[in-house]
């Protein structure tokens, strides 16, 4: 049996390596929306955040290891758009350090075009990949939706969201929409929120 991360953003940053390209199919704030999501679901799913008039409210204490509750309940109320967005790319610096210092993965310096500085990363066994990919896939089939694992049904429902092909093809979106749907209602806010930030990042970009 193949060992995975117990945390449900360090799990969405495995999934979103590409295994076929080596390399990861998505980056910056778009990573950085799903890693935020994902905190934010992991938080809603252990009932240390609920939701109060379609906002994040902090309910019992407990780990915090990303600093989000911290930020909600220093904060005036906001939207969980707005968590998702938050921070998105100092979310993926937090995530990748983690994994990388637990193991997971190896992080190489580059440089894009020889002049800009990147980092290269590469998974270390792509048989965590493999059976991180294999929960959310079985999401989508077989067991009543109440039967599944919480987070591999939150996988799904992010991965849809946040338009990760390297889990949810968009014609695997399509053919499963209605299945993806109900993961999503069993998985809380922050899934449809990363949904909207999308929208937003593309509109911003197409302006």
């Amino acid at each position: 049996m193949v060992d995975v991360p117990d945390s449900l953003p360090a799990r969405m940053y495995l999934l979103a390596y590409d295994l076929n390209k080596q390399r990861m199919a998505l980056s910056g704030e778009r990573l950085g929306y799903l890693l935020r999501a994902a905190a934010l679901t992991e938080l809603y799913l252990d009932g240390r955040l609920t939701e109060e008039r379609r906002r994040p409210k902090p309910d019992t204490p407990g780990d915090d290891p990303y600093g989000l509750l911290a930020q909600i309940t220093a904060s005036k109320p906001r939207s969980w758009k707005y968590w998702v967005r938050k921070d998105s790319r100092a979310m993926v610096r937090a995530v990748r350090d983690e994994l990388a210092d637990a193991g997971w993965i190896r992080v190489r310096p580059r440089r894009v075009l020889g002049v800009f500085p990147a980092d290269q990363v590469s998974v270390r066994d792509p048989r965590v990949v493999k059976t991180l990919w294999g929960g959310a896939s079985s999401a989508l089939r077989g067991k009543p939706v109440a039967h599944v694992n919480s987070y591999d049904a939150a996988a799904v429902a992010l991965a849809a969201a946040g338009e990760l092909r390297t889990v949810l093809p968009r014609p695997d979106r399509r053919r499963h929409k209605r299945r993806i749907a109900e993961l999503t209602a069993r998985s809380g806010p922050a899934a449809p929120a990363v949904k909207k930030a999308l929208a937003d990042y593309w509109g911003a970009a197409a302006g």
